[in-house]
């Protein structure tokens, strides 16, 4: 990467600045060494959600609620967040954020569990965005379980998409650059879907649903 392009991925990161709530969500982030969307990609959820006007969101992978807020920022007054972790302490941290941001508890549903065991009891088609950002390994079922969740016109975010600047480099073919490269062609091949790659934060990978 040139300086000057370097120079502009720090400005892009930077333009919008984060509060003390999220800035605090980070910092229990860091704490339970779970690692949250940069604001790059937060800025773009924000914006995804609030163009979608989506109301029933999917979020596999709370983490400390760094993601789920900026998503929550992006709905509509009404919407509900439905927000998985395996991680009961990672949830107990989003819920730390969802209380500082004055958020009514009817906004938020948080499930702990595995996502794969969560997700096939979720309803066909009743989601207007579904944001993943948990395990890589898991990446591709993830995908095709937000297919079936999402409705016509609705949105899919893929954390992590360029995966520390490694999917780019076909020499990198260890385990998880090598799941995050192939969910990549698997989302631009399917014809179901209209993607795009964003290099913000560390690659947003989105698509609509047709």
């Amino acid at each position: 990467m040139s300086t000057d392009k370097a120079q502009s991925w720090v400005y892009s990161e930077g333009f919008l600045t984060e509060d003390d709530t999220l800035l605090r969500a980070r910092e229990r982030a860091g704490q339970l060494g779970c690692t949250p969307v940069l604001p790059g990609s937060g800025a773009v959820l924000r914006l995804l959600a609030a163009a979608a006007q989506a109301r029933a969101v999917v979020e596999i992978g709370t983490g400390a609620g760094v993601g789920s807020l900026y998503l929550l920022r992006g709905m509509p007054e009404e919407g509900v967040l439905t927000t998985i972790d395996v991680e009961i302490e990672h949830q107990r941290a989003a819920k730390e954020a969802f209380s500082e941001e004055g958020l009514r508890s009817t906004r938020t549903r948080t499930i702990s569990g595995r996502a794969l065991d969560v997700l096939p009891r979720l309803t066909d088609g009743g989601y207007d965005l579904v944001f993943v950002d948990a395990d890589k390994e898991s990446y591709p079922a993830y995908v095709e379980q937000a297919l079936r969740l999402l409705r016509p016109g609705g949105v899919l975010a893929i954390d992590n998409a360029l995966w520390h600047d490694r999917v780019a480099d076909p020499a990198r073919r260890d385990e998880v650059t090598t799941v995050i490269r192939e969910v990549g062609r698997m989302v631009r091949d399917d014809a179901r879907l209209l993607p795009a790659m964003i290099p913000s934060g560390d690659g947003l990978l989105t698509a609509v649903k047709r």
